[in-house]
């Protein structure tokens, strides 16, 4: 491929961030990689949507914390567009993850930015180009949860227990052999009111299933309920969601 088709066929990148060397940063970065031709950065969020509608870009490389119109304001609006460029955060906070989904974010990349994560990312949204927006639903089918130095993707239909940590949630994901769990700042509550009810049900104040993780019921005696999951582990299920439980199981 010569140089011209090269230009030509990379993506149109408009870097948004307040913090100038933020911006130097991820330019050299890009300047790296031939997929990407960047177009424009801006400093806020309203020069950002100006440069947008001028310019174009098929990506935006997004910071999340900005003054006034921040980056979900910012991804929100961009969304609205007829040809809206496909979105990756790169912030420093990692605790906006669940939120970046509902603007179908396409990756969520972690200051300081290394050079082969941003890569990834992009090569993510090369992925996306061309295909057609989906319809947004309201329930999430992928999660980023921060691990180590980065955020990790996990698909929901590998988690089968959420439980509350006070401010904080943990996703069990992985069977026996391979289980593992990871925390995600988010609300039992809030978590609970984007998954799909037909493939999650709560039994508990502090504890979400996945419905095909329950083997059965079984009745402890003065109106004390239990699920008893696919492993052979008994969870109490909490009053207030005990006709609810019941109703799953047809009782």
């Amino acid at each position: 491929m010569t140089e011209t088709q090269t230009e030509s066929t990379a993506l149109r990148t408009l870097i948004v961030d307040d913090e100038p060397l933020a911006v130097e940063r991820v330019q050299v970065i890009c300047a790296e990689i031939p997929s990407v031709r960047v177009v424009g950065t801006a400093s806020d969020g309203a020069a950002a949507l100006r440069l947008a509608e001028k310019l174009e870009p098929d990506l935006v490389l997004l910071d999340m914390t900005m003054p006034e119109l921040d980056g979900l304001g910012v991804a929100r609006k961009l969304a609205e567009q007829e040809q809206a460029p496909v979105v990756i955060f790169v912030t420093a906070h990692d605790h906006f993850a669940v939120e970046a989904f509902d603007c179908e974010a396409v990756d969520y990349v972690l200051k300081p930015v290394a050079a082969d994560r941003l890569e990834r990312a992009i090569e993510r949204a090369l992925a996306r180009r061309g295909q057609r927006r989906q319809t947004s639903s309201r329930y999430l089918d992928e999660l980023w949860v921060p691990h180590r130095s980065e955020l990790l993707r996990i698909a929901v239909s590998e988690v089968h227990q959420i439980d509350a940590e006070r401010d904080y949630v943990r996703l069990h994901v992985g069977g026996e052999d391979a289980a593992r769990s990871y925390l995600l700042l988010q609300t039992i509550a809030g978590l609970e009111a984007r998954l799909d009810p037909e493939e999650f049900i709560r039994i508990h104040r502090s504890t979400i299933l996945r419905r095909d993780n329950i083997r059965g019921l079984r009745h402890d005696g003065l109106g004390v309920w239990s699920v008893e999951l696919q492993n052979g582990e008994a969870l109490r299920i909490g009053r207030t969601y005990l006709a609810r439980v019941k109703a799953m199981a047809g009782r």
